[in-house]
């Protein structure tokens, strides 16, 4: 599977960062399904590797699939 493949098949999955909580973390969902509540984009990136969905933790913020809701991913505490 080439590159562009592959990044092809990762915006088929709609991934949504929710807004962070007052108490801190923010939910993860893929398709719908709620994933975790991360706390970091390391969270981020293992809820998606046991999605089956590949990334690095460095990737997290410059993906294109990955809609930050609310605040970006530099923001984790409401």
């Amino acid at each position: 599977m080439s590159a562009d493949d592959t990044d092809a098949a990762y915006r088929a999955v709609r991934v949504v960062v929710q807004p962070p909580l007052p108490t801190g973390g923010r939910r993860v969902r893929a398709d719908g399904e709620i994933l975790g509540l991360a706390h970091n984009t390391a969270d981020v990136a293992e809820f998606l590797r046991r999605a089956g969905l590949e990334i690095d933790s460095a990737e997290v913020a410059r993906a294109p699939w990955i809609d930050w809701r609310g605040a970006g991913p530099d923001r984790w505490s409401g």
